[in-house]
């Protein structure tokens, strides 16, 4: 006697369908929990690497920390380094020139350049294209470099010396008389579209929930930001104090927890 397959009723398969669709709503967020969690330690990592190359750096250098070099004369927004020493996400400034970070390209950087840039970015980044600008143009990396610590928009005088407080073994104090410990983070910079036109864009990375930071003593702490305790917004200040405040994170960041 043949017998006859029975098929699904309607009711039966929306059953099945709402039982896949939260079993989907329970998983999805754990998942992007996971997910975040991984660019999180990925981007620790790479900070961790970042120290590694600096200490090295600065052993071959008198003990001196990536600086410089001097600043072209400023003339437009889309500049981000706009006097010697300023913080800076830069790898490069508009004339392809290494800046900052990205004198330890050619040396201490070479073989893994792409730690430079945040695996937890929020904007799609080509780290690729990005570094193929270096000595062609403005590039710019995932994190900021605190680098002398000027908020200056021109150099004055023309002979400007480097600062006191670049020996990695000794970085003085801060302009709250705190002593200088953070020396990269991430980047979390919110600009107009009005800016876009300059190709200065919004960058952020780990959702603005998180901040990861360097310290001279090669350690990485995560810095909560979920107050935008580490966020510059721009689109209500000038360029001048957005360099300002970039300096302030990292004067925030040298309070110890």
């Amino acid at each position: 006697m043949q017998r006859h397959r029975q098929a699904f009723t309607l009711v039966e398969l929306l059953v099945v369908i709402a039982t896949i669709a939260i079993l989907a709503g329970l998983l999805l967020p754990a998942l992007a929990s996971a997910r975040e969690k991984g660019r999180k330690a990925a981007c620790i990592s790479n900070l961790r690497q970042i120290g590694i190359a600096i200490m090295a750096y600065a052993g071959d250098n008198n003990g001196k920390i990536p600086y410089g070099p001097k600043a072209p004369p400023f003339t437009s927004p889309a500049s981000f380094y706009p006097s010697t020493g300023a913080p800076t996400s830069l790898l490069s400034l508009q004339t392809g020139t290494p800046v900052a970070l990205g004198l330890m390209l050619k040396d201490q950087l070479a073989s893994y350049p792409k730690v430079l840039f945040c695996p937890g970015a929020d904007q799609s980044v080509d780290a690729n294209a990005e570094l193929a600008k270096v000595g062609q143009n403005q590039a710019q990396s995932g994190y900021y470099y605190r680098h002398g610590g000027s908020t200056r928009l021109f150099d004055t005088p023309a002979d400007f010396a480097p600062p006191a407080n670049i020996s990695l073994d000794n970085l003085g104090t801060n302009r709250n008389g705190v002593p200088i410990r953070a020396l990269v983070m991430d980047s979390i910079f919110i600009a107009p579209q009005s800016l876009e036109s300059f190709n200065v864009r919004t960058r952020t990375n780990h959702r603005e929930k998180l901040a990861n930071v360097l310290y001279s003593d090669m350690h990485v702490e995560t810095r909560n930001n979920k107050s935008a305790t580490y966020t510059i917004d721009y689109r209500t200040g000038d360029l001048h104090l957005a360099f300002d405040r970039i300096l302030q994170m990292f004067e925030r960041a040298d309070i110890p927890h």
